[in-house]
């Protein structure tokens, strides 16, 4: 019959009218700020810097290898590399950056500089209630400001955080492992000398 396809539009527009003001599930209104859906696992806005312990400068995971920042398709990620070296998590000594800015003003939230990080040091935040009256430095982000902890972010993404956890933590056995075993492994012979070599007659058949 002509005029059924507007008919069942109608309705349905209508249940869901209704529906969006007796059925919880639907109810969509939120009256912001006093009240806030919890925002889902997935969620994504910004990055920042992990960090392990309770000091944010020595258990800073980013080693400064530059990826993220040559990755990066905006170039909002600035680094510079400090001359002094520090221990990672497994004991080997690593560069740290002096410098790291982060201009989310320009940063589009793709997450590549996440993608590619090597070392798990980078990770996207959930914060999203940024405004500031300077949008030029009030939204470059330094080191101090973009380091967060592990524990944040085990907060704020479980299972992610869980997994790069578990993963950290095989890697530190296994190095602690193998430097045990190198430690108690039999020193080798030193190689004879030249003067050695020579003091040493040939032997000679009987």
């Amino acid at each position: 019959m002509l005029g059924t396809g507007i008919l069942k539009g109608m309705a349905e527009t209508a249940r869901n009218f209704i529906g969006s003001y007796t059925e919880d599930d639907r109810l969509v209104t939120v009256q912001y700020p006093e009240e806030r859906e919890p925002l889902k696992e997935a969620t994504r806005n910004f990055p920042f810097l992990v960090y392990d312990g309770a000091d944010p400068q020595a258990g800073l995971r980013c080693v400064a290898c530059q990826i993220c920042e040559k990755e990066c398709p905006p170039q909002c990620i600035y680094i510079i590399k400090d001359a002094v070296k520090k221990p990672d998590f497994v004991g080997k000594m690593q560069i740290q950056p002096k410098i790291f800015d982060i201009d989310v003003s320009v940063c589009m939230s793709c997450q590549i500089c996440v993608e590619v990080c090597p070392f798990d040091a980078i990770e996207m935040d959930k914060d999203f209630e940024l405004s500031n009256t300077d949008r030029f430095q009030g939204l470059l982000l330094h080191k101090d400001v973009l380091s967060k902890s592990n524990d944040y972010f085990r907060k704020i993404q479980p299972t992610l955080a869980s997994e790069i956890d578990t993963r950290r933590a095989e890697e530190k056995a296994k190095a602690e492992a193998k430097a045990k075993a190198a430690a108690a492994a039999p020193p080798k012979p030193a190689p004879a000398t030249p003067a050695q070599t020579q003091a040493a007659p040939p032997q000679t058949p009987a």
